[in-house]
């Protein structure tokens, strides 16, 4: 035997050794492991990867769960329960979850094994620890969801939502077109009185959307929206009378459980509606809580008049165009006259004017936005309508934070509600950077739409997906649903972008990087978007003449449009500026991204202020700066990545602070993934 490979299995053993020693304790880490071998986390992580091919996470856990092992073969007066915390497992069920890939079997079973013999290398555990990884790497990071749907493979029986439900659009039977808003309302408040009850998974009514006109069979819809149950209707108005034809299919028979014709007066409509959603859940036994069975028959006005102006709106509403949105709003404005306590009129002309103001920098309705939110809320504080409406609000004037507690309500009220989802994963992917909250809801929205959805909507969910990932330092997988996001809508917007800095992430080639960025740019000069990041990716490289001509382009458009983008790329366009002699406008340049620090309320501010104070030669506040940005949790990727090669940080960079306090900030980085992943597997979001 070598020296080298004595010393390896030195370590290894020296290693597995101090595990041991602290196995009852479920804090012992990655860190703790490093500081009880007086080695840096990274040193430990590098070397655990190179002796084991397994990340220092994986190897802990090997270890624990061979002592599991251990004890459940000699000690069978004692509980998996028990043995599971002996071992350092916080979580039973975790335990279990690990056991299993690890065994092949659970840990009920060890009894039933116990004869027979596992193959493994008399002097080490390399053998058991490549096998293990090769499982792994198969299987660890994937979500379980989506990467059954799109591998076409059968989930397993334990995994299958069964109470998961789609409502096609329901069918006009009227020769009158114009009656076919009023169907759609039928069908639209149907679904929205399945979707307040927390048993049931409801697809989105804009995702069932392409099945209006459609030759596939029930069992074919059921198996692309990833459901057990459709409702099918049809329906027209005659007069004072609707006449509805509704049915729920299982879709496994294609077998209809339920069957109800309704012929009864308009003024009964909200009877009719409250009783299709009660009879459903009754069919396939779902259960509804005595909260949801209230907000459930809550009307939502009495005045029929106000109500078919409300259903004529709904259509140009969700259209989401300039022209839509503000028909919308006049049909809205006539219901409430017709009802001055609508208050979904009111929330919905509130959600119309913030989609109004989106992207533009002087905001023209956010005192209505404000006023219409406070009426809905005054009407109807449990609709997740009203509470959107406000949150959208706090939106229109930054306090991301106050929206929070509103939209997480809505959730509360509506467990169904995919733009609640949505909401909550962009706020944390930009407004509120908490990369370990976007991963969670990213992956909750997959969960309940991605089957759904068509090749567009798909792409997008994807992107976001991917985009979560790479942001928590996911590399490999993100680059999975990248890829997934493009083979579904090549012509995505913005997944190309998303694509290229996930394999920058995987190599840091940051010139073959700027080439594709470049590339992405010329297919369409007029967006703005990828103008700045080919300026960002030559400002990084110091090549300023290049950088100053995008950068250039880009400011100039942000003036001409009025556009609120990117403030916080201001100090690089000043260095830009600086560098190229035009000192009066990198003055100006450099006076906006101080005001966007002191207006920072994000995690981010800290590391804001430190590139601030380096610009301006302030070496020790700066390092203040990102000495207390070092002290926060659940930040991008990014900052690994970008920070060490800012040249507005590299004077900083000969401080004697820096190097250990960059050091710090890359180790809690990795420690935070490796919580989040533990976390995410708990829930079995991953």
């Amino acid at each position: 035997m070598s020296i080298q490979e004595s010393n390896q299995i030195g370590f290894i053993n020296r290693a597995e050794a101090l595990i041991r020693e602290n196995l009852a304790n479920e804090q012992f880490g990655v860190s703790e492991l490093a500081d009880a071998m007086n080695m840096s986390r990274s040193n430990l992580l590098r070397k655990i990867k190179r002796e084991t091919q397994l990340s220092a996470s994986q190897f802990i856990r090997e270890i624990r769960l061979q002592e599991g092992m251990e004890l459940l073969k000699s000690y069978s007066e004692l509980t998996v329960s028990e043995i599971s915390h002996q071992v350092g497992f916080g979580s039973t069920s975790y335990f279990i979850k690990c056991f299993r890939e690890q065994y092949g079997y659970p840990p009920g079973e060890v009894g039933k094994h116990k004869d027979e013999e596992l193959i493994e290398e008399p002097t080490s555990t390399f053998v058991q620890r490549n096998r293990w990884y090769l499982v792994a790497g198969m299987c660890a990071v994937l979500v379980v969801a989506s990467y059954f749907m799109f591998n076409n493979k059968e989930v397993p029986q334990e995994k299958k939502i069964v109470k998961s439900i789609a409502v096609l659009p329901f069918k006009n039977e009227s020769n009158d077109s114009t009656n076919l808003y009023f169907v759609n309302g039928l069908m639209e408040s149907a679904l929205n009185n399945l979707q307040k009850i927390e048993e049931l998974r409801v697809i989105s009514r804009t995702s069932v959307e392409k099945f209006r006109q459609t030759n596939l069979s029930a069992p074919e819809i059921a198996k692309e929206l990833n459901v057990n149950y459709l409702v099918e209707g049809s329906g027209q108005r005659v007069g004072n009378q609707v006449l509805l034809n509704i049915q729920l299919i299982e879709a496994s028979t294609d077998t209809p459980i339920w069957v109800e014709q309704y012929n009864q007066e308009i003024v009964d409509i909200f009877a009719l509606q409250n009783d299709v959603a009660k009879k459903i859940a009754v069919s396939i036994e779902a259960v509804v809580t005595p909260a949801e069975l209230e907000r459930i028959e809550k009307k939502p006005t009495d005045n029929l008049e106000a109500y078919d102006y409300y259903l004529k709106a709904l259509e140009p509403y969700h259209s989401r165009t300039k022209e839509g949105l503000e028909e919308a709003v006049l049909l809205f404005e006539k219901a409430i006259k017709e009802d001055t306590q609508f208050a979904r009129a009111y929330a919905n002309i509130a959600i119309s004017y913030y989609f109004l103001d989106i992207d533009k920098k002087h905001k023209q309705y956010t005192e209505l936005i404000n006023n219409y939110a406070d009426k809905a809320l005054l009407y109807d504080s449990k609709s997740d309508l009203s509470l959107i409406a406000k949150a959208l609000y706090y939106a229109q004037t930054d306090e991301y934070r106050l929206a929070l507690p509103h939209l997480e309500k809505a959730l509360e009220y509506n467990p169904n509600s995919t733009p609640v989802v949505q909401m909550l994963a962009d706020l944390y992917a930009r407004a509120i950077p908490n990369t370990d909250k976007y991963l969670e809801y990213a992956l909750k929205g997959v969960q309940l739409d991605i089957a759904a959805n068509d090749s567009v909507a798909k792409g997008y969910i994807y992107l976001h997906l991917s985009n979560a990932l790479v942001q928590s330092g996911f590399v490999d997988e993100s680059i999975t649903f990248i890829n997934e996001s493009l083979n579904y809508d090549p012509k995505n917007y913005y997944s190309p972008l998303v694509k290229v800095y996930v394999e920058y992430a995987k190599n840091e080639n940051m010139e073959e990087t700027t080439k594709q960025l470049t590339s992405e740019w010329s297919k369409d000069t007029t967006r703005l978007d990828l103008m700045q990041e080919v300026a960002k990716f030559h400002y990084f490289q110091e090549d300023y003449e290049k950088a100053f001509h995008y950068y250039k382009k880009f400011a100039d458009s942000r003036e001409a449009y009025n556009l609120d983008i990117y403030p916080q790329e201001d100090i690089k366009i000043s260095k830009v500026y600086k560098e190229m002699g035009l000192d009066k406008e990198a003055s100006t340049f450099f006076n906006s991204y101080a005001e966007y620090c002191e207006k920072d309320q994000s995690i981010y501010k800290s590391a804001s202020m430190a590139v601030k104070y380096a610009y301006e030669g302030e070496l020790d506040e700066a390092m203040e700066q990102l000495k207390n940005f070092a002290t926060e949790d659940n930040y991008q990727y990014w900052i690994l990545l970008f920070m060490r090669k800012d040249p507005v940080m590299k004077p900083l960079q000969s401080h004697p602070e820096f190097d250990k306090t960059l050091q710090k900030i890359e180790d809690q980085f990795w420690e935070n993934q490796a919580l989040l992943r533990k976390s995410l597997e708990e829930k079995e979001l991953i």
